[in-house]
C-alpha cells in the first residue's frame, strides 16, 4: 500500500456507503445490545465452510462472510472482484489488492463512533491514549492486542458479591463427548482421536484458534484437527463422520492408507509426526531461546508430548560412562509372556502397594514394566562398544532413564509380538494406577537403583513428576481380527467408554480392569475440579 493510503477505497465510497458501513459495525462487529450479539453469534459463520472462527471477515460490497485463515474470503474477493472486507473481531478494513489492512480517515471515524455507542450500551468506558489516533482496542503490542480496563457495573458487582465461587462444570455435562462413525476398520483412528481431543493443553490450543496455517488448508492436518475440535465441543450429540481426517492421514502417511485394520499405536505416532510437521508456523519464539524439549521445537505437539530419554553406557573395564539424550513421544514397554525375558517380578508378591498399584498373586503392574525398562542391561560379548576411555572395544552395560518428562506421557504396552517364527497377541493383564509418580525412573534418581536392585524413592514435594490417567486405548480380539475402543476422562472422576459412534458411561473399575494397550497420563498440575 502506498504512503498516501489505499486508492481502492474510493470505489467503495458511493451512494449510501456510510450508512451501510455503520450497519455492519452495529450488527456484526461491536454488537452493543444483547439482540445484536445473538444475531452475530447465529449469522456470522463462513459461507463456505460453516466455521465461526478462523478470523471471520465480511465483504463490504455484498452479504458474504468468509474465513481469513482458510482464505475463503480471499476466494470470494477474487471471484467477485470485491476488494474490501472488514474483520468482524477487530473492525479493521482489509484490501485484497493492497494485501494489507488499510487506514481511511472517514472509515475510522465511523468505526470510533459506532464503537463508542456499543461500549456505552454495555457500560464500558471508552478511552483514547494521548499518543495514538486509534482507540486502545486497536493498539498492537506485538504479542496480542491491548484493551481498555474493564470496570464492573453496579449490577455486575452485586452479582459477584452473591456468587463468590466460580462456576463449576456439572458432572452431567456432555460437551466434548461425541461418537465417531467407523468408515471401514477405522476404529484404530477413532480411539486415538478420542484421546487427543481430551488432551487438556491440545484442546486449549485448538479451541483458542492458535494455528497459523502456512499450507493449503485442504492439505493441512492441523487445520482438520482444529475443525475436529470445533465439532467435538460444539454441543452436537450426533456422531461425527471423520472422512476428511481419514483422507489426510492416507495422503500424508501412505503406509496407513486402505481399509485394512491398522495398529492404533502406529497411527498415534504417524499422526503426531504429521501434526508436528504441519505445525511449523505455530512455533512460539521466546526471545530467541531454544525450545525446552529434546526436539528443540516449540510447536504444540513437542511442547505437550516430547520427553527426553537418557541412555548411559558404562564400560565394564574403566567404568567410563557415555551419555546420550534422545527425544521420545511415547514409551514402549515389554510384557511378561513375550519372548523377551521379563525382569523383575513384583517385589515379594506380598500384596504390597507401589505407585497405587496392588501386587496380588504375582500380577504385573505398570511400575514393574517401567522398572524393567529402566534397569541396567548387560550388553554381552557379542555387542562390544568402543570405549572412549580405553580406546578399545569392551563389554558394557546400558541403562535408560527419563531425563525430561513430557506434559503428556503415553505408555505403549507391547501386546503384539512379531518375529520370524511367531506372530501373536500377548494378553497378560497389567494393572495401571489412576495416579503415577515417575520420580523413581528419573535420571536424577538413578543412584537409587544399584546393580539392578530397585529401591523406591518417595519425594512428596516433587509434584512435577506426578501424573493422572485421562485416557486408555484397548484392543479386543486376536492379532488377525480385533477391535479398538477407548476410555476417556471427561471430568475428574467421570469416565466414558468410546466404541466408535457409541458413547456410554463407565466406572473407574471398568477402566482399571481393562486390558490396556495405550495409556495416556498428564501431569497433575493440569488437574482441575
Amino acid at each position: 500500500m502506498s504512503p498516501a493510503g489505499c486508492s481502492h477505497v474510493n470505489g467503495y465510497k458511493v451512494d449510501n456507503w456510510k450508512q451501510n458501513l455503520r450497519v455492519i459495525y452495529q450488527c456484526f462487529v461491536w454488537s452493543g445490545t444483547a439482540e445484536t450479539r445473538r444475531r452475530k453469534a447465529k449469522s456470522c459463520i463462513c459461507h463456505m465452510c460453516g466455521a465461526h472462527l478462523n478470523r471471520l471477515h465480511s465483504c463490504l460490497y455484498c452479504v458474504f462472510f468468509g474465513c481469513f485463515t482458510k482464505k475463503h474470503i480471499h476466494e470470494h474477493a477474487k471471484n467477485k472482484r470485491h476488494n474490501l472486507a472488514i474483520d468482524l473481531l477487530y473492525g479493521g478494513i482489509y484490501c485484497f489488492v493492497c494485501q494489507d489492512y488499510i487506514y481511511d480517515k472517514d472509515m475510522e471515524q465511523i468505526a470510533k463512533e459506532e464503537q463508542r455507542k456499543a461500549w456505552k450500551l454495555q457500560g464500558i468506558a471508552f478511552c483514547f491514549p494521548p499518543s495514538y489516533s486509534l482507540p486502545c482496542f486497536f493498539v498492537s503490542t506485538g504479542v496480542g492486542e491491548k484493551y481498555t480496563t474493564w470496570e464492573p457495573t453496579k449490577r455486575e458487582l452485586e452479582l459477584l458479591r452473591h456468587n463468590p465461587k466460580r462456576r463449576k462444570i456439572t458432572t452431567n455435562c456432555t460437551i466434548g463427548l461425541r461418537g465417531l462413525i467407523n468408515l471401514g476398520n477405522t476404529c484404530f483412528m477413532n480411539c486415538i482421536v478420542q484421546a487427543l481431543t481430551h488432551t487438556p493443553l491440545l484442546r486449549d490450543f485448538f479451541l483458542s484458534d492458535r494455528h497459523k496455517c502456512e499450507m493449503q488448508s485442504n492439505s493441512c492436518l492441523v487445520c482438520e484437527m482444529s475443525q475436529l475440535f470445533q465439532e467435538f465441543y460444539s454441543g452436537h450429540r450426533s456422531p461425527h463422520i471423520p472422512f476428511r481426517l481419514l483422507h489426510l492421514v492416507w495422503t500424508h502417511a501412505r503406509h496407513l492408507a486402505g481399509y485394512e485394520q491398522q495398529d492404533a499405536h502406529e497411527f498415534l505416532i504417524a499422526a503426531l509426526d504429521v501434526l508436528h510437521r504441519h505445525c511449523k508456523g505455530d512455533t512460539i519464539h521466546d526471545n530467541g531461546k531454544k525450545a525446552n524439549n529434546p526436539n528443540h521445537c516449540n510447536c504444540i505437539i513437542d511442547q505437550i508430548f516430547t520427553g527426553g530419554l537418557q541412555s548411559d553406557v558404562t564400560c565394564q573395564v574403566c567404568h567410563g560412562v557415555s551419555t546420550t539424550i534422545d527425544p521420545f513421544w511415547d514409551i514402549s514397554l515389554d510384557l511378561p509372556g513375550s519372548s523377551t525375558p521379563f525382569w523383575p517380578l513384583s517385589p515379594g508378591g506380598d500384596g504390597s502397594t507401589v505407585n497405587g498399584e496392588s501386587h496380588l498373586s504375582g500380577s504385573t503392574t505398570l511400575t514393574d514394566c517401567l522398572r524393567r525398562f529402566t534397569r541396567p542391561e548387560h550388553l554381552g560379548s557379542s555387542a562390544k562398544i568402543k570405549c572412549g576411555g580405553c580406546h578399545s572395544y569392551q563389554e558394557s552395560t546400558k541403562q535408560l532413564t527419563m531425563k525430561k518428562l513430557p506434559i503428556v506421557a503415553c505408555f505403549h504396552l507391547k501386546r503384539f509380538e512379531h518375529s520370524a517364527k511367531l506372530r501373536r497377541k500377548i494378553t497378560t493383564y497389567v494393572s495401571f494406577p489412576l495416579e503415577l509418580d515417575m520420580t523413581p525412573f528419573m535420571a536424577s534418581s538413578k543412584e537409587s537403583r544399584m546393580n539392578g536392585q530397585y529401591q523406591q524413592t518417595v519425594d512428596v514435594l516433587n509434584n512435577d513428576n506426578k501424573y493422572s490417567l485421562f485416557a486408555v486405548v484397548n484392543h479386543q480380539g486376536t492379532l488377525e481380527s480385533g477391535h479398538y475402543t477407548s476410555f476417556i476422562r471427561q471430568h475428574k472422576d467421570q469416565w466414558f467408554k468410546c466404541d466408535d459412534a457409541i458413547i456410554t458411561k463407565a466406572s473407574i473399575k471398568d477402566v482399571l480392569d481393562s486390558e490396556g494397550y495405550l495409556l495416556f497420563y498428564h501431569k497433575q498440575f493440569l488437574e482441575y475440579e
